[in-house]
């Protein structure tokens, strides 16, 4: 029997597809419509002039900070007076070696000893901010000249002991015999400044502790290198001088445009003729190959120059006319005389150095630069030397 057609259910009715929606797009179905703006700020809370780039926190822990971070927040080292021994002397004979660790490193780092070491390099050089180097100096004592004539003394030796012939690009062995000579003389050089002070008694065995900083500033007679830690040593040496009152602080210009310019002299003179080593050289990410200070100062001659500014160092003319004047235009005048190839391939450091828009933000930079990358790094600073001088973290 065939069921009753009226008890089935209806067919559904197919029902008619929507049309699309006015704020959709019909090819993608992406809205067309979007909501309404923002009210605008009224004129009583206007929007700020400018949005601060948010910098690195200060207070994050030092190992979440990039070694370029770290030097761009370190305080700006400032200069200080050096205090002054006074007779009767205690000298410690020899120095002795204390930075053996990272921890040793902190320690030295927070003691007086390195503030006031570091305080004394920015002293030397805010003696010459906006000084020529052939500008005359306040005074120029018996005692600096006495320096310079040690320093040139050696310059002869290098001149009485020529270069043996070797086919090894670095090293030449007469290099030893000079050290060797500069060693055996030593105790007589430091004489001639000693004898002119009026109690020279009382300074005499000051000798056999400045002597190891004086003998090591001017490279390793075994690896015939030299680098930053040699040249820190020369300037430990000028600490000592300051220490025992021999140097004083009228004397600071000449220390650097005399004093300093004849040591540059000889380190060129020792690296020329002997091919002395990069002492831990950082190839072309460092400044130089074999010096720091003297960019240093020479970025202090040339604070609020007229003409001068720090991108003048790709001006050749330039470099010729005043590298005589200028420390930092004679360093990179020498760095170009002795490397090959673009500047900014072999010294791309300086190049960017170059680019900072004022001399006073490149010498504030390099000093922050030199605690960190020279007096800041274990294997430079665990050859330093510490006696009654310069103390091991004790107060002065």
């Amino acid at each position: 029997m065939e069921p009753d057609k009226q008890d089935s259910p209806p067919p559904e009715e197919s029902q008619p597809t929507p049309p699309p929606a006015t704020n959709c797009c019909i090819n993608c179905g992406g809205p067309t419509v979007f909501p309404p703006e923002p009210p605008s700020r009224s004129d009583i809370s206007p929007p700020p002039a400018y949005r601060p780039i948010r910098s690195p926190a200060v207070n994050l822990p030092p190992n979440h900070l990039t070694p370029q971070q770290s030097i761009i927040l370190a305080p700006i080292p400032k200069s200080q007076k050096v205090p002054v021994l006074s007779p009767p002397f205690s000298f410690q004979s020899p120095p002795a070696k204390r930075i053996h660790s990272p921890d040793d490193l902190r320690r030295f780092h927070d003691s007086p000893t390195a503030v006031n070491f570091l305080g004394f390099v920015v002293a030397l050089s805010d003696s010459v901010c906006g000084q020529k180097v052939s500008d005359p100096c306040p005074t120029v004592s018996p005692t600096v000249s006495a320096l310079v004539s040690v320093l040139q003394t050696l310059i002869q030796f290098v001149d009485d002991i020529p270069p043996v012939g070797q086919s090894s690009r670095y090293g030449n062995l007469s290099y030893r015999i000079w050290h060797s000579r500069m060693v055996q003389n030593a105790e007589t050089l430091m004489h001639r400044f000693i004898t002119l002070q009026d109690d020279e008694d009382a300074y005499w065995p000051a000798a056999a502790e400045i002597i190891p900083y004086f003998t090591d500033s001017f490279g390793n007679e075994s690896r015939i290198d030299y680098g930053t830690g040699h040249e820190t040593n020369f300037a430990a040496w000028l600490y000592c001088l300051a220490r025992l009152g021999l140097i004083k602080e009228e004397d600071y210009q000449a220390v650097v445009t005399k004093v300093f310019v004849k040591y540059l002299d000889l380190m060129r003179k020792l690296q020329l003729v002997y091919c002395l080593e990069p002492a831990g050289s950082h190839g072309v990410w460092g400044l130089d190959d074999y010096h720091f200070l003297p960019f240093v100062f020479g970025s202090s001659q040339l604070i609020d120059h007229k003409y001068m500014k720090p991108k003048s160092i790709h001006n050749e003319d330039i470099l010729e006319s005043f590298s005589n004047e200028y420390l930092y235009l004679s360093c990179v005048a020498f760095v170009k005389k002795v490397k090959k190839g673009p500047f900014a391939e072999h010294s791309p450091m300086l190049s960017d150095i170059s680019g900072v828009p004022n001399w006073n933000k490149v010498n504030t930079g390099l000093l922050k630069m030199y605690k960190a990358e020279v007096l800041g790094k274990v294997p430079i600073m665990q050859h330093f030397l510490f006696g009654s001088l310069i103390p091991w973290y004790m107060l002065l």
